[in-house]
């Protein structure tokens, strides 16, 4: 078992698995090795793989391998250290080794965008090699972001031998590997989804403490919010964008007494929006599950459990709910648009939110479920075909719609009085295959889709 919080991370955009995890994986790679290993090191080669390489100019990988390599961490990010450590580079072609000292480093010569290499355990590959001043190898390391900023090691990825199981590090009083399995959970203790992942959640942390990180993951994601909400302008990348959510907001602020049905579309539309043209710009986000999906848990939360009207309490429970079913989908099959298309990524984040808001609805264990199937089962197939290789087209607006989505999954689960003909479990299933057989091109790469049929400019 993963802890639920594994999946909320606090990271910057525009992309979890190409932006959050190459920073991490730089990180990692000289984390590992000892400070004499380090003083070493004379330069640092990275050849990205698949799908890294293919879009890795548009989702920030080359910028975010660099700030990995100056030992940044995604969630303690400092702008101000990152963005002069990147000038250093792009003026005097030197970086500064996991901050302790300058080796030569240029994009172009360290940085191989090799998008012919298609790594053979994930589409995220990794490769790393330090040399030292002779150039012979001080270390050499192949990695796979695999989706939502988790990365893996190739040791990690590779099937272990029978009798070479890796035991898990924390053992949890109620473990499930399934929907099935969380529902029996639920029934035979008396539990409510959210009750029984925050029990295995006590095997980490205290209860206070996890309390308090999801009241911070709360309160980062509604920041994210108003940040969206009040900049204006251009999103970075070429394709000259103009962010929305600024001027939506306006008029939905100016009309505050109307009362057509549509205007819960235009507070969620605008929430979301605001969320995802902050992650395209680069700026901090939770990562709910992925930063491509970053504004749709986000946009229902704050619609339905906003602060100072529901109680913290409340937006935990949507949180943890949420998590749960999101490990599952972890767990069975992917979170990563370059292995599910973005049926992995605003699909598993719609069928997590319509989960969530089940529950503070005052959903059963089985409603829950049922609201995270059909939010899933309509995002089924759904491509991941940014255009520019940037987290801008479809993907701002294609978070909006999946919030509405998830609303919907919601209310339609609490109007069902048992189990429905798809299970939890089938659809995860589903969307594992239709992943697995969708074509590369439609899977984060920019070779198709959208992305070929629409004019740069």
């Amino acid at each position: 078992m993963l802890s639920v919080l594994d999946l909320f991370r606090v990271g910057i955009g525009p992309s979890s698995s190409h932006t959050v995890g190459p920073m991490r994986i730089g990180r990692r790679f000289l984390a590992q090795l000892s400070g004499e290993e380090r003083g070493r090191i004379a330069e640092v080669y990275v050849q990205l793989q698949g799908s890294l390489a293919l879009t890795g100019e548009g989702h920030g990988t080359l910028t975010a391998t660099a700030l990995g390599l100056m030992g940044q961490d995604p969630e303690t990010y400092d702008p101000q250290a990152g963005e002069a450590g990147l000038a250093r580079i792009e003026e005097e072609g030197v970086l500064c080794l996991f901050g302790e000292r300058d080796i030569p480093f240029t994009t172009k010569r360290h940085i191989d965008l090799a998008g012919d290499v298609i790594p053979p355990l994930h589409p995220n590959g990794m490769r790393l090699r330090a040399l030292d001043e002779d150039g012979a190898p001080v270390a050499e390391g192949q990695f796979y972001s695999t989706g939502g900023g988790f990365i893996a090691s190739e040791a990690q990825l590779q099937k272990p031998a029978e009798d070479d199981i890796v035991p898990t590090r924390t053992v949890v009083p109620l473990p499930f590997s399934s929907g099935a399995e969380l529902l029996s959970i639920c029934r035979e203790e008396g539990l409510s989804i959210a009750e029984v992942v925050l029990g295995n959640e006590d095997a980490y942390r205290p209860r206070v403490e996890t309390e308090e990180k999801f009241d911070l993951i709360a309160k980062v994601m509604f920041d994210c919010i108003d940040r969206g909400l009040s900049t204006r302008g251009e999103l970075p990348g070429g394709l000259h964008v103009k962010r929305r959510a600024p001027d939506l907001h306006d008029k939905v602020l100016a009309t505050p007494m109307a009362n057509e049905p549509e205007r819960l579309f235009d507070i969620l539309n605008v929430y979301a929006m605001a969320v995802n043209e902050e992650n395209a710009a680069g700026g901090k986000v939770v990562t709910a599950p992925t930063n491509g999906a970053a504004g749709i848990i986000p946009a229902v939360l704050r619609r339905y459990c906003p602060e100072g009207e529901a109680s913290d309490r409340a937006r935990r429970t949507f949180l943890v709910t949420a998590g749960g079913i999101g490990l599952l989908y972890k767990q069975r099959a992917s979170i990563s648009g370059a292995e599910m298309g973005c049926q992995g990524e605003v699909g598993v984040a719609c069928s997590m939110a319509a989960a969530g808001l089940a529950a503070v609805w005052g959903g059963t264990p089985q409603q829950c479920a049922c609201a995270a199937e059909i939010g899933m089962e309509h995002n089924l197939g759904l491509t991941c075909d940014p255009v520019g290789g940037l987290v801008q087209i479809p993907c701002i607006e294609r978070n909006a719609i999946g919030a509405v989505k998830a609303v919907n999954a919601a209310r339609l689960a609490l109007h069902s009085d048992g189990p429905g003909k798809v299970s939890l479990d089938q659809v995860i299933e589903t969307m594992r295959q239709t992943g697995l057989d969708m074509s590369n091109k439609y899977k984060e790469t920019s070779q198709g889709g959208l992305a070929v049929n629409v004019i740069e400019c």
